[in-house]
């Protein structure tokens, strides 16, 4: 077996991949993770013979296991699932799946509804545009062999998720496609070649056994056009009406059965009419039409897929740092602690800290802007992310699943695999359609039979042909595929099906303030005591209680505390968005708001506290038992693209509200600075959770929250929409629907722009389906649109709207220019 090749497998193994799994004392290369995970599971149960005695290699569209690990159930293995299965519960778990076999809306409506009736499921989200397919189920009731033996009972294969495994399936149906488009295009031009006397001769100058002749030179050429080109047409209509179920290659099979059926019948006979011309060329036009359309797909989700190969293979180890000595290792092999060398072009093997150095890094890829970032002793930096200038030396803290590459892919393969309602609507109108265009197919048939037999067959399959819902169906995923890759180059990921839609038709945003319209690194701008302890002290005891809080305000406080030795808290409770109590030394403090620290500990209004507030900024009060003991003030400033963005909303008449747990004169001065006249402050998360709500109830009302901090997770799901800073705290993220990976707001600003454009070329698709089909059924069943004119037609319209979403493209990449 070549080198290049996988050692499991057999197939390619791609020039950029890096997997392999000792066997047999050596070390063999496997061509992606999913052959290195069951090669590794074959030499972990003692089946390494497997190898050493198999005659050949795996047929591509089987499974490469041997009988004994079918057996063992290598699926169900949780080793095995570590790399494509997530726990969702107790006894729930999430698959990543990639469909091949996928070649329309149908198919992914018939095995979303196959699967979802297998015991135990719960979930199952087919993506069209990427094929993929998230699938949930209870383990206790069904195992994941069984749904993926659901699958392949339908006609279709279903393999863990990997990035590699999608291109290498990719590369082979595009190879595929193309041969059967070449005997296609081949077949068509002899059999025109052949067609071509008999329509220019004058009646009665061809003879018939030179008709005849031709007749059967047709035949044998249409032969592999129909049985190798069409192929996949008639098996997945028979695997449909096996299923009784309507998908979109049953109307083309049957125009395209008929019509040969009846041309050889004819040719049997001796006499009527022949169809190989249009049969061949049909089929070549529609086979062209979806080849353009999965290059086209396939360049749209390229961009999605490109996060799984952005990390390197190996890395530089320094074991002894700070020794220089270094030593290449797997990727895989790093750990939590170590320290690793970034030279110049490489890229940051895992998330850390610079501990040596001074360079700057290009983060494009990752949060959309193209301006190189400095990094220098105590910048953190992101794997994935290129090391430009010079060498840096990282402490590695985050690895694998826990990086925020990781974290991002995560959300992105959550946006991916959730259906849109347009598309689901798409989807049942298609199906509708496909039973409404059989009825007037075969009744245009009957009628034309009665008027004029002769040409009742070829307008029975020319009605068949002009009408299939392909570019329907495709109208919608691909404009929301291409988008959503057009959003993530600029730095706004799209996590949820439904995001980009109704970000579109937002009409009210909603913002927080710390750390959404300002920068959220607040400083401490003044302290002023209340008792006998003085200023240093306040701030180690306020630097105590914030020890463990994500808040700004918290961040702020510690920083403040400086190097000193804190004291120890016990018995610590934090109220989202209120305040920290804790007993120091057995008395027990509070810190936060000041109707929350004068609740926990029973003390009146302090003094001054309208006179220290009124100086600006946000303020923090601080408490023990019995006594007051200072005020803290701090201050934060307006993001520079968040004046950009609300000027653009405010010439849109896009309405805005500002909430924030912030005191109301801080929260009214940075939104009167913004233009913003509706702000409220001192809210609980409640206290926005349901003035949002009350915003919503008005009629027409899209509402989008854009926050960023823990305390803003339950308004986020509360709106129609919501938008989390990449900045901000990881619960945020996980329940907002589009998160700004750059953390600028005029990212924010362009995705609007880009979700109302999505909008209008939905329109257009859809209005260019409808009206495409509504005025060809019409001409087709009166006789004037021909077999191959048909073809022409079906597959033009469906390039067209796959073109169209394209357009979608042609955005700038990077941030503010």
């Amino acid at each position: 077996m070549p080198e290049q090749d996988c050692y499991h497998c057999g197939l390619p193994v791609p020039p950029d991949t890096h997997h392999y799994v000792t066997i047999d004392g050596a070390s063999r290369r496997m061509c992606c993770v999913g052959c290195e995970a069951v090669a590794e599971s074959i030499v972990a149960n003692g089946l390494t013979d497997y190898y050493r005695h198999r005659d050949a290699m795996p047929e591509p569209q089987k499974e490469a296991l041997p009988a004994e690990l079918q057996e063992l159930g290598l699926f169900d293995h949780p080793d095995f699932q570590k790399t494509f299965v997530q726990p969702i519960g107790e006894h729930e778990r999430e698959a990543a799946l990639i469909l091949e076999g996928i070649t329309c809306a149908a198919c992914v409506w018939l095995n979303e509804q196959h699967v979802a009736r297998q015991p135990g499921v719960s979930l199952v989200e087919v993506n069209y545009a990427t094929r993929r397919a998230r699938v949930r189920w209870d383990e206790r009731r069904v195992k994941l062999s069984e749904i993926l033996s659901a699958i392949q009972a339908i006609g279709y294969r279903a393999y863990p998720y990997d990035a590699e495994r999608s291109e290498q399936i990719g590369k082979r149906e595009r190879r595929s496609m193309l041969w059967r488009v070449f005997v296609a295009g081949f077949g068509m031009m002899q059999v025109m070649m052949y067609a071509f006397p008999a329509y220019i001769a004058p009646e009665g100058d061809l003879a018939p056994d030179i008709a005849q002749l031709m007749r059967w030179a047709s035949l044998l050429l249409t032969l592999p056009v129909v049985l190798y080109s069409a192929a996949p047409f008639f098996q997945r209509a028979l695997r449909d009406l096996k299923l009784r179920r309507l998908g979109m290659d049953v109307p083309v099979a049957l125009g395209v059965g008929s019509a040969f059926a009846a041309s050889l019948w004819a040719t049997l006979v001796g006499g009527g009419e022949v169809y190989f011309d249009s049969v061949t060329m049909f089929v070549f036009f529609l086979l062209c039409g979806r080849y353009l359309e999965m290059v086209a797909r396939q360049k749209a989700v390229r961009g999605v897929e490109e996060l799984g190969k952005v990390l390197p293979a190996f890395a530089e180890l320094l074991p002894a740092w700070p020794a220089p000595d270094g030593e290449r290792v797997p990727v895989s092999q790093l750990v939590p602690g170590n320290f690793v060398r970034v030279r110049p072009g490489e890229v940051m093997p895992a998330d850390g800290v610079v501990v040596d150095g001074r360079s700057e890094a290009n983060e494009a890829l990752l949060t959309g802007e193209s301006l190189p970032v400095p990094k220098f002793a105590g910048s953190p930096v992101t794997g994935g992310s290129i090391n430009i200038s010079s060498p840096l030396t990282v402490r590695v803290e985050q690895v694998g699943d826990s990086t925020r590459l990781a974290a991002i892919r995560r959300l992105m393969e959550r946006g991916a695999s959730e259906k849109p309602r347009l598309a689901q609507q798409s989807d049942r109108f298609a199906v509708v359609f496909i039973v409404a265009l059989l009825v007037l197919a075969f009744a245009t048939g009957l009628a034309w039979y009665f008027i004029e037999p002769g040409r009742a067959l070829w307008v029975f399959v020319s009605v068949l042909v002009v009408a299939c819902p392909c570019a329907l169906s495709l109208a919608t995923p691909t404009a929301l595929t291409v988008a959503t890759d057009a959003l993530a180059r600029m730095g706004v990921l799209v996590t949820r099906g439904h995001a980009i839609e109704t970000l579109g038709r937002v009409n009210h945003f909603v913002f927080d303030k710390t750390g959404t319209l300002t920068r959220g690194r607040m400083s401490l701008e003044e302290v002023l005591p209340l008792g006998e302890l003085g200023e240093a002290e306040l701030r180690v005891l306020a630097a105590a209680l914030e020890r463990d809080s994500e808040h700004p305000v918290g961040e702020a406080l510690r920083r403040a505390g400086g190097d000193d030795v804190l004291p120890a808290v016990d018995e610590v409770v934090a109220q989202t968005g209120q305040g920290i109590a804790g007993r120091i030394d057995g008395v027990r403090h509070a810190i936060g708001r000041t109707a929350y620290v004068a609740a926990q500990l029973d003390l009146p209004e302090p003094a001054r506290c309208g006179e220290f507030e009124g100086r600006g900024g946000s303020m923090i009060a601080l408490g023990r038992t019995g006594e007051w003991l200072g005020l803290f003030r701090l201050a934060d400033v307006p993001r520079e693209e968040a004046a950009q963005l609300t000027t653009k909303l405010l010439a849109e008449k896009v309405r805005m509200t500002v909430l924030s747990g912030d005191s109301p004169g801080a929260v009214d001065a940075v939104a009167q600075g913004l233009g913003i006249d509706d702000a409220h402050g001192a809210l609980t998360p409640q206290g926005k959770q349901q003035f949002l709500a009350k915003l919503q109830r008005a009629p027409g009302a899209v509402v989008a929250m854009v926050g960023d901090g823990v305390n803003d997770a339950p308004v986020l799901a509360q709106a129609h929409v919501s938008v989390a800073m990449g900045g901000g705290t990881e619960l945020a993220r996980n329940e907002a629907d589009i998160v700004l990976l750059s953390e600028n707001l005029a990212g924010l600003g362009r995705g609007l722009d880009l979700s109302r454009r999505t909008l209008r070329i939905i329109r257009q698709n859809l209005w260019w389906s409808f009206a495409y089909n509504f005025t060809s059924v019409p001409l087709a069943m009166a006789g004037l649109v021909t077999p191959w004119m048909a073809g022409i037609g079906m597959a033009g319209s469906s390039l067209l709207v796959v073109l169209n979403a394209l357009r979608l493209q042609r955005q700038p990449r990077s941030g503010v220019r």
